[in-house]
């Protein structure tokens, strides 16, 4: 929200203190995530669900705009990747929100 949609909704400059405070959240959830996916290979259990789904569309919207830490979560990446080389994913990596492009390894597969 900070730094996207505040500019596209024309309110404003991005609240610094909500950013810190977003990207120190971000490492527990990643922390947690990464715990999950070393005890079991996918976040709800062993088999794919929509939990996957969900978590990896919210993280897509985190890695549009750069704000994951990839090598703080080694085994987040690897089920990430496998979540984006899914059929059914790839149409969200080709969105884009005008103005702010994404990274350009962001549609890629094996970043």
């Amino acid at each position: 929200y900070e730094r996207v949609n505040k500019k596209i909704m024309g309110r404003g400059y991005p609240d610094s203190e909500r950013i810190k405070l977003g990207s120190t959240r971000i490492k527990y959830h990643l922390d947690y995530l990464g715990w999950l996916l070393e005890h079991r290979r996918w976040i709800a259990g062993n088999a794919m669900t929509l939990a996957d789904f969900a978590a990896a569309a919210h993280l897509s919207c985190l890695d549009y705009i750069n704000d994951v830490d990839w090598e703080r979560a080694p085994s987040v990446k690897s089920w990430y990747q496998t979540i984006k080389s899914r059929p059914a994913f790839r149409p969200l990596l080709a969105d884009q929100v005008p103005g702010f492009p994404p990274p350009r390894r962001y549609a890629d597969l094996d970043f």
